[in-house]
């Protein structure tokens, strides 16, 4: 008897490889795999895994670059009902034993690269019993070779347990606290941050699995790169999105972010979509086709998407000028809400977006009460398609996953105010939020306002104590190659889109301000540097 169909991200793959297997399904370079061959190998994977030991419910670290065993390895767990997290490959020894042991982690695979630092963790983890090297050396220690566990894995693999319930974590924090695995129900992850498979159809999400195979013949094809490392979670969603409607991924198959080489991608790929997460990653990209207007052949990029941080109005501006055909396409999401949808930036100039109201979102104040009428403010909040904590960290969940009224609502740590229309306006991040003498600035506003001073490259913006105030704003400025800071200058471009409190009060350059791989700022470097350096003001 043919097993029933669920919302376990194994069985959606398997669906889309029904309906177009042959189509090409992942792009890194020089490795490209079909539907039918993602597939395939990521069941010899599972079988695989299966034959060490790896059961329903156990965590199975992926510390790799972009490369096709991240995402065999991933629907590899799926499959057998093993549980893929993510992990930040830049982290040392003791940042991944703690990683390994809070969460428990039964197996890991991972770049030869990564070897030396996950040998010595794995060395004081005895939980952790299988490892797997990717790579054309010798796995040292008791790692085996991925590539001969997938060879000997069965072609073929039958699991009747497979649910929608199982989990899929996405490892969080590490920039501004250790890292944490926010624990979704692989049906709701669909829903609730994968569009439903509805996503690229503007169509309402999927009430069957079977009916996405159904959407894949109404899908326009299109090919679409995710910048960001697959490790990232904004990447690693947006590539889904893309599998589970049969287009193309492509990824940068470079371990660092070479603008250069990402439009070099586009074109010899044919990338019709493009996503990025924020300034940080759109700015160098700007920056390299205005150096070389000509050098890219960019007729068959349709959108440039942006998700996890701020695209600036200004770099928008930039970019449509030099590529007036392509759409602009912001998205809101974080690790614990999902992605809850994109809107224009408020007409006052007062916040970064605008998020249409429906049932699903409401602003909860601190007395963890939903708030609402024009004016009222508070934290955004999602009920519905969430996850269902934190793994390990019951404190840390009950701070974030809050039961009221006899619903669950999960926070998302982004501040917002009821417009007069009953719609959301975005302020910001409220664990960034600065109170200067009662007053609140939110970093994302001045760093829009700073990045629009010509010899800034980028900018992260923090509360210093301040005796007279409570706090005053700071700028950790990135100078642009060869330029110079003029301080009256930077305070004139501040000053015209500022109010007199959001100025930044201090300065303090820095050869490189420090953000994750996909471009995440890292906030405690920025308060740390500024402290350390606030003696030379």
């Amino acid at each position: 008897m043919t097993r029933s169909r669920t919302f376990n991200l194994a069985d959606l793959l398997e669906i889309v490889t029904a309906r177009v297997p042959e189509r090409a399904a992942f792009v890194c370079g020089p490795q490209r795999l079909t539907y039918a061959q993602l597939d395939e190998r990521a069941t010899r994977v599972a079988s695989g895994l299966r034959s060490r030991g790896i059961r329903r419910g156990d965590h199975v670290g992926i510390a790799l670059y972009n490369s096709a065993e991240y995402l065999e390895t991933l629907f590899a767990c799926c499959k057998i009902g093993a549980v893929p997290v993510n992990v930040n490959y830049r982290y040392v020894a003791s940042e991944l034993e703690y990683l390994f042991s809070t969460l428990d982690f039964k197996a890991i695979v991972y770049g030869e690269a990564f070897g030396e630092e996950v040998l010595k963790a794995a060395a004081n983890v005895p939980a952790l019993k299988v490892l797997l090297c990717v790579g054309s050396g010798a796995p040292e220690g008791r790692a085996e070779h991925y590539a001969t566990l997938r060879e000997q894995g069965a072609p073929t693999l039958d699991d009747p347990e497979r649910s929608g319930d199982d989990l899929y974590m996405l490892c969080t924090g590490g920039t501004t606290g250790m890292p944490k695995g926010v624990m979704w129900p692989q049906r709701a992850i669909f829903m609730g941050a994968l569009g439903g498979g509805g996503m690229y159809l503007g169509c309402p999400p999927v009430e069957t699995p079977e009916a996405l195979g159904e959407l894949i013949a109404r899908q326009p094809y299109l090919t679409v790169l995710a910048a960001a490392p697959m490790m990232h979670g904004a990447a690693m969603w947006f590539s889904l999105i893309s599998l589970f409607a049969g287009h193309t991924i492509v990824v940068n198959d470079e371990t660092g972010f070479d603008p250069a080489h990402i439009w070099d991608v586009v074109v010899r790929d044919g990338v019709n979509v493009v996503s990025v997460v924020g300034d940080a990653m759109a700015l160098p990209l700007i920056q390299a086709l205005e150096a070389a207007p000509a050098r890219w052949d960019l007729g068959k990029l349709m959108v440039f998407g942006n998700g996890g941080a701020v695209f600036s109005d200004h770099l928008q501006a930039r970019l449509k000028a030099l590529v007036p055909h392509i759409a602009l396409n912001n998205g809101l999401g974080s690790s614990e809400v999902g992605v809850v949808g994109g809107g224009a930036k408020p007409a006052s100039g007062d916040g970064f977006m605008v998020l249409a109201a429906r049932p699903d979102l409401a602003l909860v104040d601190d007395a963890q009460r939903i708030v609402s009428g024009a004016g009222a403010e508070g934290v955004l909040a999602r009920s519905g398609h969430t996850p269902i904590g934190y793994y390990g960290d019951p404190v840390k969940s009950a701070e974030v996953f809050v039961t009221i009224d006899g619903k669950l609502w999960v926070l998302s740590g982004d501040r917002a105010r009821i417009d007069e229309a009953g719609n959301f306006v975005m302020l910001g991040r409220g664990s960034q939020c600065i109170n200067t003498g009662g007053e609140k600035v939110f970093p994302e506003e001045v760093e829009e306002a700073a990045r629009r001073y010509g010899a800034v490259q980028d900018v992260l913006v923090v509360g210093m104590p301040d005796e007279r105030w409570g706090q005053r704003v700071a700028a950790v400025i990135e100078l642009s190659p060869g330029a110079e800071f003029d301080a009256r200058e930077f305070d004139s471009v501040c000053r015209a889109r500022l109010s007199g409190y959001k100025m930044p009060r201090a300065v303090f350059l820095a050869d490189r301000i420090r953000r994750s791989p996909a471009g995440k700022a890292d906030y405690r470097w920025a308060r740390d540097y500024a402290a350390q350096n606030a003696s030379v003001i």
